[in-house]
């Protein structure tokens, strides 16, 4: 058939010529719908048009070959050969013969692509050929006046395609049709040869009915490996594809709207595409078209390629605004789960599509339509092997595969762990995937019941977290701990963690025992996190600290007389004493005693005790404050383990820091705190207090032994040491030696103390130790108490006492009230006084010296005086004692006025001043051969005096000089030594 009209061609040019004749019009229309294509629509897409013939003719595995002979296109393509309807569909622009069936072009315009490069294409097929020609057409169309005329206004554009003629030729071996277009001289052919070549991958994928191009050298190949998996083997490289496909027919619904040829085509077909690496793993598209199935210009940003039979414009560059396209659109994210399903697990959230703007109104509805469709669709891999929907899942913020094999059952629909990674996480975040943090890890562990190695992998697990999250560490205090006990608790705090590697442990021993609030770990979970969120280590010292075990130990006697086993406690606590410092409260222990009973560790004393060689009898026993411990319990423990928890074997300290007031435990305290408040109230109250126990325990005979025991020990030695200290203060008071306090004695060396105080008997302790225990070894006057003794004493005629040491004596006690130690109002004056003489005298007689010139005319007998005049408070004294001052007494007057002369005049007073280092007095001194004073008793002479007015009056003799002289001068001191050398037969010389 070949060279003959096969096709009837020219029955076809006929008729067009005939309506071309008949209406020039139609002549317009013809070459303006072609002109639209050429330059519009069908524009670049020459080789993708003739593809999708080649596409439509092969069926399956059709080959389609692209040759340049001699500026000549060659397209040739294997299976179905030209038909006449074929060639009828060719000539009819909008009339395609591909109206039944899965074809892929419509309305026969595709074949309008030829026009961009040539005028004079030609079609030659193993059925015969066809031609179409822009010269021709010309020709044909100046013999019929309308066209000519119109041909004449187009500069001779003219329809090309609707002028069919029979073509010679045969198409090359192994081909079934060729397409021959001869190029116009403007075409480039290097540019269209590589548009081809960057095409021909993407067509193969895009027309399954294609195995195989070959343009010029180059060949692709299109291999299916399975069903879902494709390669595009090229001459440089290969690409690999994914793909899901799918098909169906659509509704009558959607169909509406479509023009008549198209609703013949009722089914769509979908294929989602991905290209993969040389792994398996899949290469998201950044930026695509829609391809229908080649590509159009509806611009896309989803991750795979998309292939579907949406209906298009007539030009196949956008999709028809139709219901059929949107039911198509809808149809094609339906299927896009079924895409990512088909990847390994921990690759398919690259094909979730990401926030961003849309390119298009299609890329829109898709983005939306897919994502929609991820979030419900069952796709992500759980961790118990199951498929979940997004919306159903949950994720770990920080997750390792522990972690997620431990709460996988805890957590319904958790996700692999794989999917916490940073890589998952926009995706996830896009299907609303709800992530799981430290706080939510925590409520989701809260109330479980598991063994104690669960948990201890659990802590192994989220420590990675917390080291990663800066909050996690505060969220995880919350965390459940499995207790020792059996228990779980909520909360880490407070939490004893037991050592594992102890042998024995001590919380161990600690768990077995019913201790309200005790919270220690079981060892087996145990983890160093517990310990950084707050848990403590439980060493001896860290269970010793723990408020449950304090408060054990100090209802353990209450609950041991109601009936409670509190041995175990004891025997644990003793354990755990052994090893760390003991702490005060531990004298509360329950210890049982020797009487069968149960007594607090610090009321018990040691079987062999060194106090009870000095402690009252009636004091030790049942009822009685102390009682013994037991004697087999005191063997079976280390005596020093036994003093560590408070029981007895000597005296013990006691310490209190920053007391406000005195300790109500200590006998007496309140006085000697009232007593220590008076005398230094700037710095007031102490530090601290310092006692020492069980003193008013001691037996009235057994005070030199319990001293002996008091200083022997360093501890309490050093509390009778204390500045202040209400230990030694107490035993001064109230211990007894022969019958009488400390404070009673003198100690053997303390002569000025003579008559005064008696000799402290042997008791066989040295001198130090009886000082420390309050024994006199100088005049000191603390309180009230001791001056009112030391009164008595200085009254009582049975003393003898030396003048100097009752001068001294008065001294103090002046001092004493002058410093506000003693208040005179709280003492009964004194009877019976003693005076300078030494004698003792009624109250009702004696004066207190004020003024020492006075001493020449008073009774020595009557007068009682102290210390030297100027450090001597008589004042003080006489209030003390409600004595009259000798001023007060005594109204006495110079006889003759004497010779006043200033001391600097005064013959060899300057001389005498220099020989000790003192200045000249620069006042006035009255001078006397003899100096006579006037009193009620007659007259007396005297060596000094000083007046009522306060003139100094002095004999002109050595000792009147000197002693008047030494008074006008500095201290008391200078004014005696004045005294002494001025008397002297060689001073004496010098002042005559």
């Amino acid at each position: 058939m070949n060279g003959s009209d096969a096709f009837g061609a020219a029955e076809l040019r006929q008729a067009v010529l005939q309506s071309w004749e008949a209406s020039p019009t139609r002549f317009r229309e013809d070459a303006n719908a072609e002109e639209d294509l050429r330059l519009g629509g069908y524009r670049d897409r020459l080789l993708v048009e003739l593809a999708q013939n080649a596409a439509d003719a092969a069926g399956t595995g059709g080959v389609l070959r692209v040759e340049f002979i001699d500026r000549e296109l060659r397209v040739a393509n294997t299976g179905a050969p030209l038909t006449a309807d074929g060639v009828a569909g060719l000539a009819s622009l909008r009339a395609s013969a591909k109206r039944e069936g899965a074809s892929i072009g419509r309305f026969g315009v595709g074949f309008a692509a030829v026009l961009a490069v040539s005028d004079e294409p030609q079609v030659v097929s193993t059925s015969g050929g066809v031609a179409f020609s822009a010269a021709r057409t010309r020709e044909a169309a100046a013999t019929l006046p309308g066209p000519a005329e119109e041909m004449a206004a187009r500069e001779g554009a003219v329809p090309i395609l609707r002028l069919p003629w029979p073509s010679i030729g045969e198409p090359p071996t192994g081909f079934d049709t060729e397409v021959r277009l001869p190029l116009r001289p403007e075409v480039d052919v290097d540019a269209l040869l590589a548009a081809f070549i960057d095409q021909a991958p993407d067509l193969l994928l895009a027309l399954p009915a294609l195995a195989e191009i070959r343009i010029g050298e180059k060949t692709w190949r299109r291999v299916d490996e399975d069903a879902d998996r494709l390669v595009v083997a090229g001459p440089a490289r290969s690409e690999r594809w994914l793909v899901h496909r799918a098909a169906g027919r659509l509704s009558e619904t959607a169909l509406t709207g479509l023009g008549v040829e198209a609703r013949h085509a009722t089914e769509w077909h979908v294929t989602w595409a991905v290209p993969l690496d040389d792994d398996g793993m899949p290469i998201p598209l950044a930026e695509d078209v829609l391809h229908a199935p080649t590509p159009t210009e509806e611009r896309l940003s989803l991750p795979a390629r998309l292939l579907a039979s949406v209906p298009v414009e007539p030009d196949r560059r956008r999709v028809a605004a139709s219901a059929a396209s949107d039911a198509v659109l809808t149809f094609a994210a339906e299927c896009y789960p079924a895409l990512v399903k088909k990847l390994a697990a921990e690759h398919r959230t690259a094909l979730v599509p990401l926030p961003g703007f849309p390119l298009s109104d299609v890329d829109d509805k898709l983005r939306q339509g897919v994502n929609d469709r991820l979030r419900v669709a069952a796709w992500l891999p759980a961790a118990d092997g199951k498929l979940v929907a997004p919306l159903k899942s949950r994720v770990l913020d920080y997750a390792s595969p522990e972690l997620v094999e431990l709460l996988h059952d805890v957590v319904p629909a958790l996700l692999t762990a794989d999917l916490a990674d940073a890589q998952h996480r926009r995706s996830l975040h896009v299907l609303e995937v709800r992530r799981l943090g430290a706080a939510e890890i925590v409520e989701a562990v809260t109330g479980l019941q598991r063994p104690p190695s669960w948990w201890h992998r659990l802590y192994d697990a989220l420590t990675v977290i917390e080291g990663a999250d800066p909050l996690a560490r505060e969220e995880f205090t919350a965390l459940p701990v499995p207790l020792a006990d059996g228990r779980t608790v909520t909360g880490v705090r407070d939490v004893l963690l037991s050592q594992r590697d102890a042998d024995p442990d001590p919380a161990a021993m600690l768990s077995t025992l019913d201790i309200y609030g005790m919270r220690i770990a079981h060892p087996e979970a145990t983890h160093p996190l517990l310990e950084k969120l707050g848990a403590h280590p439980a060493g001896p010292s860290e269970l010793l600290d723990a408020p449950s075990l304090e408060e054990a130990v100090r209802s353990s006697v209450s609950n041991a007389r109601a009936g409670a086993d509190v041995r175990p406690l004891a025997e644990a606590v003793l354990r755990l004493v052994a090893n760390a410092q003991p702490r005060d409260w531990l004298g509360a222990l329950a210890l049982p005693d020797a009487d069968g009973d149960v007594r607090r560790a610090d009321e018990l004393l040691l079987p062999d005790a060194e106090l009870l060689e000095v402690l009252d009898a009636e004091y030790i026993g049942e009822d009685a404050p102390l009682a013994v411990l037991d004697e087999d319990f005191a063997a079976d423990h280390p005596r020093d383990l036994l003093r560590s928890i408070g029981v007895l074997d000597t005296f013990v300290v006691h310490v209190e820091e920053e007391p406000a007031e005195a300790d109500e435990g200590f006998p007496d305290s309140h006085g000697w705190w009232a007593e220590q408040e008076a005398a230094q109230p700037d710095n007031w109250p102490p530090a601290r207090f310092v006692g020492i126990r069980d003193l008013d325990l001691v037996a009235e005979d057994a005070w030199p032994e319990a001293i002996r025991l008091l200083v022997q020990n360093p501890e309490t030695l050093r509390a009778l040491r204390e500045p202040n200290s209400y230990p030694a203060w107490w035993i001064a008071r109230y211990a007894l030696i022969e019958g009488y306090p400390p404070r009673h004695w003198r100690l053997s060396e303390a002569e000025d103390l003579a008559g005064l105080y008696d000799t402290v008997p042997d008791v066989q302790l040295d001198d130090e130790h009886l000082r420390i225990a309050g024994v006199r070894a100088e005049l000191r006057i603390a309180d009230a108490d001791d001056a009112a003794d030391l009164l008595e004493r200085l009254g009582d005629p049975e003393r003898t006492v030396r003048a100097g040491t009752a001068l001294r004596a008065h001294q103090a006690l002046a001092d004493a009230v002058a410093c506000s130690h003693v208040d005179p109002g709280e003492l009964e004056p004194p009877e019976m006084v003693r005076s300078v003489s030494g004698a003792v005298v009624s109250t009702g007689r004696a004066v207190v010296l004020d003024e020492p010139w006075m001493l020449s005319v008073l009774e020595a007998p009557l007068v009682i005086a102290g210390g030297s005049p100027d450090q001597f408070d008589a004042e003080a004294l006489a209030e003390l004692l409600d004595l009259p001052l000798a001023s007060e007494e005594n109204t006495m007057q110079v006889v003759d006025p004497g010779r006043t002369q200033r001391w600097p005049e005064v013959a060899r007073v300057p001389a005498a001043c220099e020989l000790l280092g003192i200045k000249v007095p620069s006042g006035d001194v009255t001078l006397h051969d003899v100096l006579r004073v006037r009193a009620s008793t007659g007259e007396h002479r005297v060596h000094w005096w000083v007046d009522n007015t306060g003139k100094l009056h002095a004999e002109r003799t050595p000792d009147g000089l000197g002693r008047a002289l030494a008074w006008a001068s500095g201290t008391w001191q200078e004014r005696f030594a004045l005294t002494a050398l001025l008397a002297d037969p060689e001073a004496t010389t010098l002042l005559r």
